[in-house]
């Protein structure tokens, strides 16, 4: 394994960096396509959800109160047939009511636990956010620096040995750090 880097091409350098900065705003963008999910789903169990049932259960009961009418009417005339349809509708609209019930209940309770699940995840979510705003722009930064001074050395080194192109000095840079200005490329 050789001891020192040996960089060829400059513009890799520069291309990795550009394809970071890129990689970072996509990332932070779905990290927040993220948050917007658990606002929007806590808000939908706080309210529209357990609204919507609400609406349901008063809408089956009156529904039910429809049938049972209807039932008390067949069983009033006297005909069998359709005081058995009627009692299976009446049957029909309780159990809707009982899973409406059942439902309502389920998200009340996916409600109260939700923060508890989730925020986990959250805090998950903001270490990673954290990695991409802080450590990511960091290595873009040093990247960013790193590309200049090693196309500094580049053109030092070109500038002073003709013979030697671009990329083999750059090659060089690891083993041989820039000199001072005014001194004698080595």
């Amino acid at each position: 394994m050789p001891d020192r880097a040996r960089v060829t091409s400059l513009e890799a350098i520069e291309d990795f960096r550009a394809k970071l900065i890129v990689y970072r705003e996509r990332a932070g963008r779905v990290l927040d396509e993220v948050n917007d999910d658990v606002t929007r789903t806590r808000l939908w169990l706080q309210s529209e959800r357990p609204a919507h049932w609400q609406n349901q259960i008063r809408r089956l009961t009156h529904e039910l109160e429809r049938r049972q009418q209807e039932l008390f009417s067949a069983q009033l005339s006297g005909l069998r047939d359709a005081s058995y349809i009627q009692q299976a509708a009446v049957q029909k609209a309780r159990r809707a009511i009982r899973e409406a019930e059942e439902k309502f209940k389920t998200t009340k309770q996916w409600h109260r636990q939700y923060d508890q699940r989730v925020e986990p995840l959250g805090r998950q979510v903001e270490k990673l956010r954290h990695t991409l705003g802080h450590d990511l722009g960091q290595a873009v930064a040093w990247l960013n620096e790193m590309t200049k001074t090693l196309g500094e050395y580049a053109e030092l080194t070109s500038g002073t040995a003709a013979a030697t192109p671009a990329p083999a000095a750059a090659e060089h840079v690891a083993e041989n750090p820039p000199p001072p200005e005014g001194s004698a490329a080595p």
